[in-house]
């Protein structure tokens, strides 16, 4: 029922045939073909190697915080409601 059998797409074939003639349909396809054709060339001249510039850049300094080892223990604070037990309602 969802699905599209061959009888199906000769008629929406035929109907889009029908809503912009043969003509117009043909020069449709043409422009999407110049656009391919146009957007393959833009992507093959983005293949060449862009200029290489001997222009070095220094990075500005950084500071340096002290080297302390960072506690990444979790701390158990007495306010956590402890986890809910069987006999206990959960909230």
């Amino acid at each position: 029922m969802g699905s599209f059998g061959l009888i199906h797409w000769i008629i929406f074939g035929l109907f889009l045939l029908l809503l912009f003639g043969g003509n117009r349909f043909s020069s449709m396809m043409k422009d999407v073909a110049k656009g391919l054709k146009s957007f393959k060339e833009g992507m093959g001249e983005d293949d060449t190697k862009p200029e290489v510039r001997d222009e070095r850049r220094q990075l500005p300094p950084q500071s340096r915080a002290p080297e302390q080892p960072i506690d990444v223990t979790p701390e158990r604070r007495s306010s956590e409601i402890p986890p809910a037990t069987d006999d206990q309602p959960r909230s």
